[in-house]
């Protein structure tokens, strides 16, 4: 169990007031409390764990941390010259204290420094609502502490790991993310339950660290993106060694005396490893924050407008809405960029609706997330990478949008034969027939993460194809992508023509 270093704080006063109480000092509430002060407010965030969130210490850092080096090994063993000045295999350990290093060895007095200098106050503690614009906040003591809003409280508490009701799992003690990300050795064998980005992305790492991996999937991988996306990660992941069972979920799980645990699956096999993590989904941490004293469900997730505004009626009944949900807790998009997207949005209308200066809530305004809705970019780090943005092929056509879809082989590209030997993946654009521009666009290949934020330019600033013509790539780049795809669209709609 990894041992957490928190930062002592100056005590804030008993009944004090703020303009903005934000629960949850992740990079949401972070942003939403920065974007706040920027503004003109008065600012208090309250934090029960460590400043600076999941992404900081469980999630985004330390998850990536893991997952370059074995990406960098693999990429200079795809090149003659560079392989052979690669010797030994990876060295799990110095991987293991790189990952401590990025998350700050879980220690938060550099996210607290960061607090003091942008002027926004800090409650260690569990904060809950207590009525309207009020916070009761449980110190580490034990006493209990309550601050007024002037103008709003922003829930801002994320969410953590979903444990599906299969017999026996959660009385096994499996990992979650928070642990496998944490972990201070590598498994000899390890199983996962999950085809997601968490799941798929860790046994990217730990096979390549050195894990037997056995990843077990509902459905297929990857649910939710085009499905060559899936089929491809599933290829490399069995090409590396792992186990990738589709499909498939145990009826039963159970830990042995001996610590190892047994999963058993319905035709009767048992598989049978050091380490289980459970990745099957995310559940809001609203269970504990006193939403029942403003008529809301514990539990629950929180619907809100597009400016984070709470819906629900309790919020409205009570005059002007004051209560604000950003993040994963709305569960809009739950992404660590897309929260601090939202987080932008509220902090600076928060400000302004607290100084009457007019709100620009209309689509793609300044006090708006409308990116939620159908431009969403994101990432998974696995081998080989998948980068996506915007409305699939079958979510277009779920929203009755006729659309034409374009795909292309990247090993292929001149780019290609220079970046690797044997490179291969895929690209997708997904267009709007009628409007001629782009809804969505996949990539699936080896560091192809870096070709995504063209393509959500392309998508938000919805570029029509006529244009996209003139934006040349550089030659030989993987971006040439672009215009292989331009002009695999420009032969389909000329055979359609004719």
């Amino acid at each position: 169990m990894r041992t957490l270093t928190t930062t002592a704080t100056t005590p804030f006063e008993e009944h004090s007031e703020y303009d903005l109480i934000v629960l949850g000092a992740g990079p949401v509430g972070e942003n939403v409390a920065d974007r706040a002060v920027q503004g003109g407010l008065s600012v208090l965030i309250v934090e029960s764990e460590l400043v600076g969130g999941e992404c900081s210490y469980w999630a985004c850092m330390p998850s990536k941390a893991l997952l370059r080096s074995p990406a960098a090994l693999r990429a200079a063993q795809h090149v003659a010259g560079a392989r052979e000045a690669v010797v030994g295999e990876l060295d799990a350990r110095a991987v293991l204290a790189r990952r401590d290093e990025l998350a700050a060895h879980w220690d938060d007095s550099g996210q607290v420094r960061w607090l003091e200098s942008a002027g926004i106050a800090l409650a260690r503690g569990h904060g809950r609502l207590d009525g309207k614009r009020r916070v009761s906040i449980t110190l580490a003591s034990g006493a209990v502490r309550t601050v007024t809003a002037r103008h709003a409280v922003a829930i801002c508490t994320g969410t953590s790991a979903a444990i599906p009701p299969i017999t026996g799992l959660a009385e096994s003690s499996p990992w979650t993310s928070r642990g496998i990300t944490s972990a201070e050795t590598v498994p000899a064998r390890l199983g996962i339950l999950g085809g997601g980005v968490v799941g798929t992305e860790m046994a990217t790492a730990f096979a390549a660290l050195g894990s037997t991996v056995t990843l077990l999937s509902r459905s297929g991988l990857l649910g939710g993106l085009e499905p060559f996306a899936g089929e491809l990660v599933a290829e490399r992941l069995r090409a590396s060694g792992a186990t990738v069972l589709t499909d498939t979920t145990p009826e039963r799980v159970s830990r042995r005396d001996d610590g190892t645990v047994e999963l058993r699956l319905p035709n009767g096999d048992v598989i049978e490893v050091d380490e289980l993590v459970v990745a099957t989904g995310r559940r809001p941490n609203t269970d504990d924050l006193g939403l029942s004293s403003i008529g809301l469900e514990p539990g629950s997730w929180l619907e809100v407008d597009d400016t984070m505004l709470v819906t629900a009626t309790a919020n409205r009944s009570q005059g002007a809405g004051w209560l604000y949900a950003v993040g994963d807790v709305n569960h809009r998009a739950l992404l660590t960029h897309q929260g601090k997207y939202q987080a932008r949005a509220a902090g600076d209308v928060i400000a302004a609706r607290a100084s009457g200066a007019s709100v620009d809530d209309g689509p793609w305004g300044a006090h708006v997330a409308t990116a939620d809705h159908a431009s969403v970019p994101q990432v998974a780090f696995t081998a080989p990478e998948v980068a996506s943005v915007g409305l699939t092929a079958d979510e277009a056509d779920r929203r009755g949008v006729k659309t034409r879809v374009v795909d292309i082989e990247l090993g292929r590209l001149a780019a290609a034969s220079v970046h690797a030997e044997g490179y291969s993946g895929r690209a997708r654009l997904v267009i709007d027939d009628q409007r001629n521009v782009v809804l969505g666009a996949t990539f699936v290949g080896d560091e192809v993460a870096e070709l995504l934020h063209s393509a959500t330019i392309a998508v938000v600033g919805e570029v029509p194809l006529s244009r996209l013509w003139h934006a040349v790539p550089s030659y030989p780049t993987l971006s040439e992508a672009w215009l292989r795809l331009l002009e695999a669209d420009g032969r389909q709609s000329a055979r359609a023509a004719h």
